[in-house]
């Protein structure tokens, strides 16, 4: 059985909503005397969360004395219910650092692949999915944003000045999966299926919390946060896959792609940075099957899958489930059997 999830927020005294609600209001009532006028979420969104997370990437990667490491990496695996027991290495004095521990690998066999034709890339919870309409993604019911905000213009290029135009199967429709990584959640995601990535493109950006409650307030949320948007081609057409940094999550990693640096000082906001992988790996572009690793992350954050599928593709599992990686996300069927992709 699946251990049960918590937070700290659970174990300490909550307080009052009215009471939270007054308090935030004081710490911005100096800035509406000076004339500002300023909402909450207008201050929330022009926060340094950046330079935040790079301090908070700092800390997590200094060496923890010997004698420090136990009591320190515990407080964080009861306050966030870490499963130790799944962990390639269980024994906490063995993670040199914080850091460590948010990126541990599992043992191989506590994540089996499933026999579908997509599985899930990461350990989380499902936010939305469904079928994207209008070029418009659902953020959440209600919220929406669009396909282009979230991706860049479709004119790819990479480093070698050759333009992509991944394959588009007219006919097929376009489905999207959002799942939210919570802090104590495995970090590294993996290949939902087989395909072909041909192009990665960054985007630097805000930093903010990409938790379900914040997801809810801050609209567009993942089309201002930092993102890796890989896309390239699966058996039914266009697939991408991108990596959503937030608060203390700067720093998202690709394993095929030393190239890749993230929440860097000297990158700028508002632009996105190409790069082809068709240009060193070939025509097809990196070749990778389901289940294999991709990249990692550092806390938490978000994973958002865009593909075309044709009509018979359905997903295995609905909004507010939590998913672990490699359990069956989505397959095609016909007559209420599962046909092979």
């Amino acid at each position: 059985m699946r251990p049960s999830r918590f937070s700290l927020r659970r174990h300490l005294p909550q307080m009052p909503g009215r009471a939270l609600r007054l308090r935030s209001w004081q710490l911005l009532k100096p800035l509406t005397c000076a004339g500002l006028q300023p909402t909450s979420k207008a201050v929330y969104r022009r926060a340094p969360t950046r330079l935040l997370s790079r301090l908070w990437g700092v800390l997590t990667g200094l060496a923890l004395p010997h004698w420090l490491r136990r009591p320190l990496l515990g407080l964080y695996v009861w306050a966030f219910s870490v499963n130790m027991a799944e962990a390639a290495e269980e024994d906490l004095n063995d993670y040199r650092s914080l850091g460590e521990l948010f990126r541990r690998p599992l043992k191989p066999w506590v994540r089996p692949i499933a026999p579908h034709d997509m599985v899930s890339p990461a350990d989380g919870r499902i936010v939305h999915l469904g079928r994207v309409r209008r070029s418009r993604l659902e953020q959440v019911k209600g919220m929406t944003y669009s396909l282009e905000s979230f991706l860049g213009p479709q004119d790819w290029r990479g480093d070698g000045g050759r333009g992509l135009s991944p394959k588009w199967h007219p006919k097929h429709r376009l489905y999207h999966c959002v799942i939210y990584l919570a802090p104590g959640d495995y970090h590294r995601f993996h290949s939902p299926t087989d395909w072909h990535i041909q192009h990665r493109r960054h985007f630097p950006g805000s930093l903010m919390s990409v938790s379900p409650s914040m997801v809810r307030w801050i609209p567009g949320l993942f089309c201002h946060n930092e993102r890796v948007v890989l896309s390239g081609e699966w058996a039914h057409g266009f697939f991408s896959m991108t990596a959503v940094g937030a608060t203390n999550v700067g720093s998202i990693r690709i394993y095929c792609d030393q190239d890749l640096r993230t929440n860097c000082a000297c990158h700028v906001q508002g632009r996105y940075y190409d790069c082809s992988y068709m240009a060193w790996a070939g025509p097809a572009g990196v070749s990778t099957t389901k289940g294999a690793g991709l990249g990692e992350f550092n806390l938490g954050s978000t994973i958002v899958l865009l593909f075309q599928g044709p009509r018979r593709f359905g997903f295995r599992t609905s909004a507010g489930r939590r998913v672990w990686m490699g359990q069956p996300l989505g397959s095609l069927c016909h007559g209420g059997q599962r046909v092979a992709a």
